[in-house]
């Protein structure tokens, strides 16, 4: 029975690091870039969209697909920015619980 507290224990913790873990990635922010940063996006590390940033010499309406294709490269290098980051916060507020062997957190 001490086992079984024990591991409620640790489950409630756990439960506690991942709930300041989700806030956690609402706060954090990162910037991905495309055409030598003359695109850039910021996002949270949840994946919400908070600015596009667009130089002016890249706005020619005769070529949209240009600008079309850089703000699509800069959203994914955000994107990937931001999943990498979310893995690390998420394996931080995971990391005390003693899972068994074969066990892994769902991420």
């Amino acid at each position: 029975m001490k086992d079984l507290m024990g591991l409620m224990k640790q489950a409630q913790a756990m439960q506690q690091k991942m709930a300041e873990a989700q806030a956690k990635l609402d706060e954090e922010v990162v910037t991905g870039e495309a055409g030598a940063g003359l695109i850039s996006v910021t996002m949270t590390a949840k994946g919400d969209l908070k600015r596009v940033n667009i130089d002016k010499s890249l706005i020619d309406p005769e070529e949209p697909e240009i600008l079309e294709d850089l703000i699509l490269a800069a959203h994914n290098d955000a994107r990937r920015k931001a999943e990498v980051r979310q893995q690390e916060i998420l394996k931080d507020a995971a990391g005390g619980l003693e899972l068994p062997p074969g066990m892994q957190m769902p991420f």
